[in-house]
């Protein structure tokens, strides 16, 4: 099953909802505001996207709520940061066993779906 990581708020993650609705694709949705990744979760969705840099969102305005603008965390505290405060996550997550994308990824969602409708 396909799971979408993201917020309400977030214009992407529901583009993402939307996109997998559309292909008549069930999802599990995970609000990040109510629940993050585990542990495991996010070193296998880190492993799939090149790291924990690519799943940081350096923009956000969390970011900036926290003081970490100018900082240059390393992978293992980025790994921190991201289990202690899923709202620095880049959404959405889209995941699918050990496969993943970050982000309005329409060309790996496709790949997704595709991947979802063979089974």
């Amino acid at each position: 099953m396909i799971q979408i990581f993201g917020t309400t708020k977030c214009k992407a993650t529901r583009a993402a909802q939307r996109f997998f609705a559309e292909r008549g694709i069930k999802v599990h949705s995970v609000d990040l505001r109510e629940k993050g990744l585990s542990k495991g979760e996010l070193a296998s969705v880190a492993r799939a996207v090149g790291g924990m840099r690519a799943l940081y969102d350096a923009e956000s305005p969390r970011v900036k709520e926290r003081g970490l603008q100018y900082s240059a965390p390393t992978e293992a505290r980025l790994a921190e940061l991201l289990l202690e405060d899923p709202l620095l996550l880049r959404t959405p997550i889209v995941r699918s066993g050990t496969r993943a994308a970050v982000g309005a990824a329409e060309p790996a969602w496709r790949e997704l779906a595709d991947a979802e409708k063979a089974r």
